[in-house]
């Protein structure tokens, strides 16, 4: 699989030919990302909560790949009532060939825009035919669910964390997290420095994760990566 962030919770995952864009939030600094979604097939659109961050380009995602199909909570799939979708809940899960997408619990808030509710809010697990696992956390905070992530799935591979503060985990506490609930060797950080309130010391959170002995890395935009 390849992994390309691009800003926030946003990433492109490229697998077996199929593409899964999570939480679409491409156009905010795209500049620096080089994203064209006219440019780029899209499969799947993957959301986590309903959060302007989150889906603020799902419309233009849609007009432009109107074959795609949406993954997500029941409220998130008939806010956006598009032909296409997979409404899964928690417990539940998303096939697409040999790789499995299971809804976990998020810690964290979920309402559109307008106001209007959204589901709960979540997070997604990959698992993979080989026995992989890859932990995509979206919005969170820390939550003793994660502790039983690992026992339900199995080893978790690569987890992608948010790491920004005041709306989600601080470096600390995703640190934390990952070493002690989700027993995970591998973090790339998500979103942080989009906007004030969530720029964080990169030096700082790198150490919260090096005293914990877990790899770490803080994406920049665009960067591309293998799994």
């Amino acid at each position: 699989m390849k992994i390309k962030f691009l800003g926030q919770n946003c990433f492109l995952f490229t697998y077996n030919g199929k593409t899964i864009l999570a939480d679409p939030f491409y156009n905010y600094q795209k500049e620096k990302s080089g994203f064209d979604i006219t440019a780029q097939k899209i499969d799947y659109v993957l959301i986590t909560h309903a959060h302007g961050d989150h889906i603020a380009d799902v419309k233009e995602v849609l007009e432009n790949h109107p074959d795609a199909t949406v993954i997500g909570q029941p409220e998130i799939c008939g806010y956006f009532k598009h032909t296409n979708n997979i409404d899964i809940n928690f417990g539940g899960s998303a096939k697409i060939e040999d790789l499995k997408i299971s809804m976990v619990p998020a810690l964290h808030t979920s309402s559109f825009p307008d106001g209007s509710y959204g589901g709960l809010a979540s997070g997604y697990i990959f698992r993979f035919a080989d026995g992989r696992n890859l932990y995509l956390a979206g919005d969170t905070g820390v939550t003793a669910e994660m502790s039983l992530f690992p026992q339900v799935f199995g080893k978790l591979d690569l987890s992608i964390l948010p790491v920004g503060k005041h709306y989600t985990m601080c470096p600390r506490k995703a640190a934390f997290a990952a070493s002690e609930l989700l027993k995970t060797p591998k973090v790339i950080g998500c979103h942080f420095d989009t906007f004030p309130p969530i720029e964080i010391n990169h030096e700082e959170a790198k150490k919260h994760f090096s005293d914990k002995n877990i790899e770490f890395t803080l994406p920049e935009l665009g960067q591309e990566f293998e799994f």
